[in-house]
């Protein structure tokens, strides 16, 4: 499952004016572009060292999180063929843990251990052409999956496969807890107001809030009525899923948000798939069927205290679908948003959590 989020900062405050213009430094990493935007403590950062610091931070995760590079901490645990205790990273044991803990809440909906259908079906590094799995390959890889059979321990900070096949993809939430990580760095060097967005998953910190608008599931170019618009975007690599727009206040946008201290991350189908014999295939899986979800969902975006969880949340609700999702993101009293296609247009269905927060 690969979380992306269809989000855009409109720049300026929400309801305070900057009292200076943001810093604002960028970068590439976890196969994405990142964003950092800070308000200058006192004494100020030198922008030059601070993106050093970030990059060197994201690379450190990356090493840790990447199912692409083959000597990765989590590539080299899921090579091991033992159901021994592995040592690994205190951050790498502790997104297990949290992962595990949204599984057990979905009913496996949201499953760390699907990198066997990820790769099968050529979402991971391995890219697949022809046609799309058989049952049979589907039924193969889905036997190599449980959540329940891949355990995490604190202290020491250690994972354990009960089936020594077992493979894990943390993407879901690896990301979200990357801006969290560089998020709690800037506030560690001085900064009390700042915002971090790694492919499109968005942290934020301080006690004035940052105005985030969230796209429509769709390029401007083909949102029916609205004129295409000029905005600067990132280049997507074939990871990336779908591009995050530094846009323009005419920009369509299904809501608006104000964030302070607060994350919020979109998954969707709209990128990242590919199409056989006439039939769309996106690229986020229901681990409980193997299969890529198809539904009249489009998107559904989340806000949660940390980015973590709103980009895990995310991807678990846009699985369950429109009807399972929002009953659990009403029980959970989680704010979301939910984007239901019906022909060329999209309904949004906000939870109530979710309405409070927007403009």
């Amino acid at each position: 499952m690969i979380l992306r989020v269809f989000a855009a900062v409109v720049l300026g405050a929400a309801t305070h004016a900057f009292a200076a213009e943001p810093v604002a430094l960028t970068g590439r990493a976890l196969g994405t572009t990142w964003t950092v935007k800070f308000l200058q403590p006192a004494p100020p950062l030198n922008p030059a060292t601070l993106t050093a610091r970030i990059s060197a931070t994201l690379e450190r995760l990356e090493q840790q999180f990447s199912t692409y590079r083959p000597n990765s901490e989590l590539s080299r645990f899921n090579l091991a063929r033992t159901t021994d205790w592995i040592t690994v990273s205190p951050e790498l044991a502790r997104v297990a843990t949290d992962s595990r803990a949204l599984s057990v809440l979905t009913g496996g909906a949201f499953d760390a251990t699907i990198f066997p259908l990820v790769d099968l079906w050529g979402f991971g590094p391995q890219r697949r052409s022809g046609p799309p799995p058989s049952a049979a390959e589907i039924s193969a890889a889905r036997a190599r999956t449980d959540f329940r059979r891949l355990e995490s321990r604190a202290a020491p900070p250690a994972l354990r496969k009960i089936s020594a096949d077992l493979a894990a993809d943390f993407s879901s939430m690896a990301k979200g807890f990357a801006a969290d990580t560089v998020a709690a760095q800037l506030s560690s060097l001085g900064s009390t107001r700042h915002y971090v967005q790694i492919g499109g998953d968005i942290a934020t910190t301080g006690p004035h809030p940052w105005r985030v608008a969230i796209e429509h599931p769709t390029t401007p170019q083909t949102l029916p009525g609205v004129p295409p618009v000029s905005a600067p975007k990132p280049t997507p690599t074939p990871s990336d899923g779908p591009a995050t727009f530094l846009s323009p206040p005419t920009r369509a946008h299904a809501r608006t948000v104000d964030l302070a201290g607060q994350a919020l991350s979109t998954s969707g189908d709209a990128h990242n798939a590919f199409t056989h014999a006439g039939r769309r295939y996106g690229h986020i899986l229901d681990p409980r069927t193997g299969e890529p979800v198809s539904s009249p969902l489009a998107s559904v975006s989340v806000i949660a205290p940390t980015c973590a969880q709103s980009s895990a949340r995310a991807t678990a609700l846009f699985v369950l679908g429109p009807d399972a999702g929002y009953a659990l993101a009403l029980r959970e009293q989680w704010p979301a948003l939910f984007l239901i296609r019906e022909g060329p247009s999209f309904t949004p269905r906000p939870t109530p959590e979710f309405t409070r927060l927007t403009r």
